[in-house]
């Protein structure tokens, strides 16, 4: 009988959260050390092989949009298979979509974050809910009456998968409804109506060409009012209890992200209620899209993670030429450079997600976040696909096959580079930022720079940055300054938390040879520590 060897076991069931060296420095350093047992459960309980295969599951079927019942009155619901709702009803559970604002605390927004990293290590499908209603509460509670209607159920832990009238759930989802077929990211082109009813609420009439996740239990939506574009909470049940006038046209057919519903929709007298000032629609939601943003960063990385630690798992447990492939020194060097950029990802990340959370208080942290929202979210993104792919090819045929995860995790990894604007739209949003608060974005420049001189002499860098920001070139070299400012940060955040290859990653990143593809740079003694460290046992 044919025997089968030299294939390496799966990798679970395993601890995401204690084998993860870099994360756990991360939640130390930023003040979450509190939130280590729950993150170690949580690790736990994701690594388990009937949690992996919750995310196979949900991505074979995918959710089936039910527009009429069988007598023709209209539904407009979206079913998903029971794995979706376990992996949601899961992150619920940990608080990873409203807990920092439910139970604020130092370091609590980086807890949640570094669960939300785990989380989509295993299914990135749930986590557009989850970030969404996470990115709502600050625009909601600038409305209190809105706000304390919604917010009870937000911070609500017990999911609840039924479509009812929110008097009836035991916890509440809310998404987000911006782009619009003619325009995309040029919201000023939006169409949709709100007229006003009189009573205060609003009846909304137009569509939206992405409404994220149509399970949610409402919607902040843009929508033409008599002062201009405002901001609205569109509830999926009318306050009567009856179906709000939501018609889903279309599910999208996407590259990936298959176990996640993205809509068209009409919206037909639908009821809705403003939040925030009127004709102030994009600065009421920009909070929202700022966290979304951020959370898209966090994702990528998550993302790049477990890419990696499936190629080490990979390497560690076959062998080729009579030596395992992690002791090959082509395959040591691909791996230590993907390490490498794994550790700058990390670092950068929590970096922002501290900023995020002090930005209330702190001006200095508020211009950071400004200024590197957009940048962080530019670089990380984009560099993800590079490093899952690279991951994938470490498997060789078998990490193009779908029994396997890395083909569902690289057709996933373009997504968070698109979502909430893309490259081009990050790095105009930089030059914007810049534009509209010069001398604090000079200021954390210079603070940037300061920091990264530990490790890299940043400052020609910097000044040609200020000079190419200052011509009338800037525009159109908008991405190299996008990334060289999140290269920047990215050294200074390794030299902040501490890392002995913050160096390194300056060296082949901002040196003079341009990064092209893992492996190329030469890593030198630093190959087995980053390795090392990628993939605890």
């Amino acid at each position: 009988m044919f025997e089968v060897v030299n294939q390496p076991p799966p990798l679970e069931p395993y601890n995401l959260f204690a084998s993860d060296i870099v994360l756990r420095e991360a939640v130390r350093r930023e003040q979450a050390e509190w939130a280590e047992g729950g993150l170690n459960a949580l690790g736990v309980t994701l690594g388990k092989p009937e949690t992996v295969q919750l995310g196979f599951d949900a991505n074979k079927n995918p959710p089936v949009l039910r527009t009429l019942d069988r007598y023709g009155h209209r539904l407009d619901e979206v079913e998903f298979h029971p794995a979706w709702h376990e992996l949601l009803g899961l992150a619920l559970r940990a608080g990873l979509h409203s807990s920092p604002w439910a139970h604020p605390q130092a370091g609590a927004h980086v807890a949640r974050a570094a669960g939300t990293y785990m989380l989509n290590q295993i299914e990135s499908g749930v986590y557009c809910p989850v970030a969404m209603t996470y990115g709502s509460v600050p625009t909601l509670r600038q409305t209190p009456e809105v706000a304390a209607h919604w917010l009870p159920k937000i911070y609500g832990r017990d999911y609840d998968k039924r479509f009812v009238p929110l008097k009836d759930k035991t916890a509440a989802l809310v998404g987000m409804g911006m782009t619009e077929n003619q325009g995309g990211s040029d919201l000023r082109t939006n169409t949709t109506r709100a007229e006003p009813a009189g009573d205060g609420s609003y009846r909304l009439h137009g569509h939206k060409w992405f409404m994220s996740a149509p399970m949610c239990d409402a919607f902040l939506v843009l929508a033409q009012s008599a002062r201009g574009l405002s901001c609205f909470l569109l509830p999926r049940w009318t306050p009567d209890g009856e179906r709000n006038g939501i018609h889903i046209v279309r599910l999208k057919d996407k590259l990936g992200n298959k176990s996640n519903a993205s809509p068209e929709v009409e919206f037909h007298g639908a009821w809705a209620e403003r939040v925030g000032t009127e004709g102030a629609g994009v600065r009421t939601i920009i909070e929202m899209v700022n966290l979304t943003r951020l959370d898209c960063a966090i994702a990528s990385a998550g993302q790049s993670r477990i890419a990696l630690s499936q190629a080490l798992h990979h390497i560690r447990n076959r062998s080729v030429f009579q030596r395992r492939l992690a002791d090959q020194p082509a395959m040591r060097a691909v791996a230590a450079d993907m390490a490498l950029e794994l550790e700058a990802q990390a670092a950068l990340v929590f970096r922002l997600v501290r900023a995020a959370e002090h930005a209330a208080h702190d001006p200095r942290e508020a211009a950071y976040a400004r200024l590197l929202t957009p940048a962080v979210k530019f670089l990380v993104c984009k560099s993800t696909p590079q490093l899952v792919y690279e991951s994938l090819e470490c498997l060789g045929g078998n990490g193009y096959t779908e029994d396997l995860p890395l083909a569902r995790y690289f057709r996933e990894s373009p997504l968070n580079a698109v979502w909430e604007g893309s490259g081009n739209v990050m790095a105009l949003d930089v030059l914007r930022a810049a534009g509209r608060h010069p001398e604090a974005a000079t200021d954390t420049l210079s603070r940037l720079v300061r920091t990264a001189d530990q490790a890299f002499k940043a400052g020609p860098l910097a000044q040609t940055l200020e000079q190419t920001l200052k011509s009338g070139a800037a525009e159109r070299r908008a991405r190299f300054l996008c990334e060289s400012l999140a290269k920047i940060a990215a050294v200074a955040a390794l030299v902040e938390a501490g890392s002995p290859f913050a160096a390194l990653y300056a060296e082949t990143r901002l040196g003079g040879s341009p990064f092209a593809q893992f492996g190329s740079a030469d890593l030198g003694d630093s190959e087995t520590a980053l390795i090392d460290r990628a993939l605890a046992a």
